[in-house]
C-alpha cells in the first residue's frame, strides 16, 4: 500500500507568505464592504422620494418652465383673433423682446401687460378664453417649454407627487398649460368674472412675489403637504419668498440676483439656456438628461436666428 502513497494528496503546512496573503485578502474584502456601506450612508438620498404623498413640487412658469412670458404669447394669439389693434401688438412684442433679452421681470412692463390683458378680455366669457387658450398653447407655447424643466416636473410625477404651476399669469392660461403638460394644476392671478363674463378687474392682486409664497402655503395646508419635504423651482429673485418656503429650492435659469442668493444659500442651480451645467450638482438624473436636450434646443434656435 505504501506504493500507492503518491496517489494521496499531501498536506502542506501554510507558509508565512501564504498566511500573509490570506489575511491581506480577507482584510481587503472587509474594507471594500465597509466602504460600500459608508458610501450608501453618505450618498445623497434619492430625490424626489418615491411615494411621498406629503411632498409636492411648485414651478414658476415664465422663463422657468417656458421661454418668455405666457401672458405675451397669449397676447399674440388674441391679436391673431382680432381682439385688439396693431399698436397693442407692438407694445406686447416690445415687452416680450425685453423680457427675453434681459431675462428678468420689469414691474412696469408686467403691470402694463396685465392692465392691457384685463381691458382686452373685459366682456368676454371665461369659457371662450379657455377654449382659445388651448389653441394658443399649440401655436405659441408648446415649442417654448424647456425640456430640462419638463424632465424635473416629470420626475416628481413619476415619484407619485403632485406638481403645480405657480405664476402671475392668469389662472386660466396657467391651467391650460398645466393640463397640457400633465401636471396636477395651477395657481395663477384670478380675474374677476360675473356669470362667467370678465369684468376687467382682478380679484385681489397679481400672484407675484410674496403672494406666490402665500398661495403655496395655503395650498399646502389645504392639501395636507409638508413644506420641508416639498420642492420649488424659479428663475426670478422675486420668487425667493416661495423658494425659501420649501425644503428643496431650485434656481432654474436664474437671474443675477437669484443666482447670487442661491449660491449663498447653497441652493441647487440649473441653467437650460445653454448646454453648460450650473455651479451646484446633485440634481435628479432626469434633470441631467433634460439639460442636454434643453441646451441643444437653445443652440438650434440660436443658430436659426443667426441664419
Amino acid at each position: 500500500m505504501a506504493a500507492l502513497g503518491w496517489l494521496t494528496p499531501r498536506r502542506r503546512s501554510a507558509t508565512a507568505r501564504s498566511v500573509l496573503a490570506g489575511e491581506a485578502s480577507a482584510e481587503a474584502a472587509r474594507k471594500t464592504s465597509q466602504d460600500a456601506v459608508a458610501q450608501d450612508v453618505t450618498r445623497e438620498p434619492e430625490f424626489p422620494v418615491l411615494g411621498d404623498e406629503k411632498a409636492a413640487a411648485f414651478f414658476d412658469l415664465d422663463n422657468t418652465v417656458m421661454q418668455g412670458a405666457a401672458l405675451f404669447h397669449f397676447g399674440r394669439g388674441l391679436y391673431k383673433r382680432k381682439f385688439f389693434e396693431t399698436r397693442d401688438l407692438a407694445r406686447f412684442a416690445w415687452q416680450q423682446a425685453w423680457f427675453r433679452l434681459a431675462g428678468v421681470e420689469d414691474p412696469e412692463h408686467m403691470q402694463d401687460a396685465r392692465d392691457s390683458a384685463l381691458s382686452i378680455v373685459k366682456g368676454h366669457r371665461v369659457s371662450e378664453l379657455m377654449s382659445i387658450g388651448e389653441e394658443i398653447y399649440d401655436e405659441y407655447m408648446a415649442e417654448r417649454i424647456w425640456p430640462g424643466t419638463r424632465a424635473l416636473a416629470q420626475a416628481h410625477l413619476d415619484a407619485g407627487q403632485r406638481v403645480w404651476l405657480v405664476t402671475a399669469a392668469p389662472v386660466e392660461i396657467a391651467t391650460v398649460i398645466a393640463r397640457r403638460l400633465g401636471l396636477t394644476g395651477a395657481l395663477g392671478t384670478v380675474a374677476e368674472s360675473i356669470d362667467g363674463v370678465y369684468t376687467g378687474r382682478l380679484v385681489g392682486e397679481p400672484l407675484h412675489g410674496p403672494a406666490k409664497a402665500e398661495a403655496v402655503r395655503a395650498l399646502a395646508a389645504a392639501e395636507g403637504l409638508d413644506l420641508p419635504r416639498c420642492a420649488a423651482y424659479s428663475d426670478s429673485h422675486n420668487d425667493i419668498p416661495m423658494l425659501s418656503l420649501v425644503g428643496h429650492p431650485y434656481a432654474i435659469n436664474p437671474d443675477t440676483k437669484l443666482r447670487k442668493h442661491a449660491r449663498a444659500q447653497d441652493w441647487r442651480l440649473r441653467d437650460y439656456r445653454t448646454a453648460r451645467k450650473a455651479a451646484k450638482v446633485g440634481l435628479p438624473a432626469a434633470a441631467g438628461v433634460g439639460a442636454v436636450a434643453g441646451g441643444t434646443a437653445a443652440a438650434i434656435a440660436l443658430h436659426r436666428r443667426r441664419r
